[in-house]
């Protein structure tokens, strides 16, 4: 297959080659390997990639894939990192336009009609700036003769991928997962991978989130193996009796064999001690289901965030140790009942935050140290849950909320704001992903991009199905998938109140965006259909925060009301130099000569970008203390 750029127009093209979404477990050749979490089957390829910029399409290195192309004046570039904060093109944050808005005419392809397919539109761009990536890896032994893919965690925007020459795939969803299988062109030694990244794809209409707008390759990227006998798959479910008692537990292995089927899979489950509470064994099967039942179950919640060892163990027809998969469980159940969310049948109350990930001189680039400082401030203040907006976020993250019992409203990667909002009004004449037949399968693909990356942990209480894209039979096909393929969990979205007439279709609960407390109250008191959560409130932007305990009232007052997320957790702003005094200052939305911008917009955390607390945290402090 031959990689065409006219796939950069087309909203139905948004994964070629790609490997099926699948579960976030990891995998280890060895016991040992696994309670270290040290994989020998894992390869990173992060650091310095050689790098080429450039300014539009027309102007990129064509061919810079291939293994004899001359680029002796690449330069060399940090992986991960965005290619902006490295001093190419332009730093620009906005909040709801798109950053075209008043230099190009663009609508949506099929959006003005199916006859309308709007060809070129970022083809042809020329303010879409490309990065051409090129790493040199030699496998290492333990991954030479197996089955080998590359995963990459987070590219913006759309993507293209070359192995020695070799096309091998296409994705354009930033924040999701992409893996691609490199076994068929792999070569003894040296390796050249390719990567060229487009900062504008038909995918920029469904990312318009309230952020810093870059490009490149911001996450890690590691080299995979995979043994003849594999755990492609795996879904945990680990609900609870009507008597919150006794713990139900199915596991779903959805196995691989190169050669075939055979051997044997062992299955465990450890308490926190360390001591097996079941095991199994059963010869080896394209797909097994494995369950049981665990008595005295010790529940999972927020003040007691308790975790089981799931353990799979493969061994080959001769009982050699093949692979090890290790998981952790918790066992809870979140449902509706009586019109309220109830957690392990108590009435759920959530003191939540929104987060982007920040860093004030990485930008989204965060790091293990960055995320282990948040979770400490949220132990701190009583923050007990968050909605990862407005996209999936590391994988780290996510474990990091099981083991501190986090509550997660887990978002899928989209927003499209900038197609029914303008000017401030209501005006979705060419909204995405709207009832467009031609935008349904790729929002559909990030839902299960979200679903199937994040099924098994235990912290993720609600899929969120993105944040102000309006409403409209494709968001309602994101609904429906969801509840379909996890009835454990509720769903959420704001955007129905913008066109009530998918109100049955779309969210279990109503979900408001800075409604004042008179407005909900005056919603509780009508026998409503669905609990009432803030997806967004207080709005923390300079001295903010204030009239907090007119919402917290509402909690004791209403049983319908359950909370909200704080927006925001951090300011988004980096570290600069001051042109006149030298001195390093933290430079918020517009200080870049990037226009369009909100401005400070940027800046409305309850920590500033250098995870200083503001004042505005010792009274979320109290608030949420009164609640926890």
């Amino acid at each position: 297959m031959k990689a065409e750029i006219s796939w950069l127009d087309d909203p139905q093209t948004f994964r070629v080659n790609q490997l099926p979404a699948h579960s976030d477990h990891r995998g280890y050749a060895t016991v040992a390997e696994a309670q270290n979490q040290q994989s020998s089957l894992v390869q990173s390829l992060d650091g310095a990639w050689e790098f080429a910029f450039a300014q539009d399409p027309q102007h990129r290195p064509v061919g810079f894939y291939q293994p004899d192309f001359d680029r002796a004046d690449f330069d060399r570039l940090a992986v991960p990192g965005h290619i902006e904060l490295a001093g190419y093109g332009q730093i620009q944050y906005i909040n709801t336009a798109y950053p075209w808005e008043g230099k190009h005419y663009r609508r949506p392809a099929y959006s003005m009609g199916a006859d309308r397919p709007e060809k070129g539109m970022f083809s042809t761009d020329p303010q879409n700036t490309v990065g051409a990536y090129v790493k040199h890896f030699t496998l290492n032994s333990e991954l030479q003769g197996q089955r080998v893919s590359v995963e990459f965690d987070g590219v913006e925007q759309a993507m293209y991928l070359w192995l020695n020459g070799h096309f091998v795939g296409y994705a354009e969803d930033s924040f999701s997962r992409s893996e691609f299988d490199l076994t068929p062109y792999l070569q003894d030694g040296d390796n050249l991978l390719a990567v060229e990244v487009f900062k504008h794809s038909t995918a920029a209409f469904l990312e318009d989130q309230d952020m810093f707008r870059f490009s490149g390759i911001f996450r890690s990227v590691r080299l995979v193996a995979k043994p003849a006998l594999h755990v492609e798959d795996l879904t945990i479910r680990a609900g609870v009796d009507d008597a919150f008692k006794t713990g139900d537990l199915k596991v779903k292995l959805q196995l691989s064999a190169a050669d075939q089927l055979a051997g044997t899979v062992t299955a465990s489950l450890l308490t926190a001690d360390g001591t097996t509470v079941w095991t199994t064994e059963s010869p080896v099967a394209a797909n097994l289901d494995l369950k049981t039942t665990v008595d005295a179950v010790h529940l999972w919640q927020h003040h007691d965030p308790y975790l089981y060892q799931l353990q799979i163990e493969l061994r080959d027809p001769l009982g050699q140790l093949v692979e090890v998969v290790p998981y952790q469980v918790g066992f809870r159940r979140i449902e509706l009942k009586n019109k309220i969310m109830q957690l392990n049948g108590h009435r759920l109350i959530i003191n939540g935050v929104n987060r982007h990930e920040w860093d004030a001189h990485r930008g989204r680039a965060v790091t293990a140290a960055d995320m282990a400082h948040d979770m400490q401030v949220f132990h701190d203040n009583h923050i007990n849950a968050v909605r990862t907006c407005h996209y999936p976020d590391q994988d780290a993250w996510y474990h990091l909320c099981d083991q501190n019992g986090i509550y997660m409203m887990a978002e899928n990667n989209l927003e499209t704001h900038g197609t029914w909002q303008k000017m401030g009004a209501v005006e979705p004449s060419y909204n995405v992903p709207g009832s467009l037949p031609q935008w349904q399968l790729a929002v559909l693909d990030r839902a299960k991009s979200n679903y199937e990356m994040f099924k098994n942990h235990p912290a993720v209480l609600f899929w969120s199905l993105g944040n102000e894209s309006y409403a409209g039979d494709d968001i309602a096909a994101m609904d429906k998938f969801y509840h379909d393929a996890d009835p454990t969990r509720l769903t959420h979205y704001e955007g129905v109140c913008r066109n009530r007439v998918y109100a049955d279709r779309i969210s279990d609960m109503e979900s408001m965006m800075y409604d004042p407390p008179r407005a909900i109250e005056e919603y509780l008191k009508n026998d409503p259909d669905k609990p009432f959560v803030n997806c967004e409130y207080m709005h923390d932007m300079g001295n903010s925060i204030g009239g907090m305990n007119s919402y917290i009232d509402l909690i004791d007052k209403y049983p319908m009301y359950q909370g909200g997320f704080i927006w925001d957790y951090i300011d988004q702003a980096f570290w600069t130099k001051d042109e006149v005094t030298g001195q390093p200052v933290l430079r918020y939305g517009g200080d870049f000569d990037d226009r369009h911008s909100d401005y400070e917009f940027s800046g409305d955390g309850l920590l500033f970008a250098d995870r200083t607390p503001k004042p505005a945290l010792q009274e979320v402090d109290y608030y949420y203390g009164q609640h926890d």
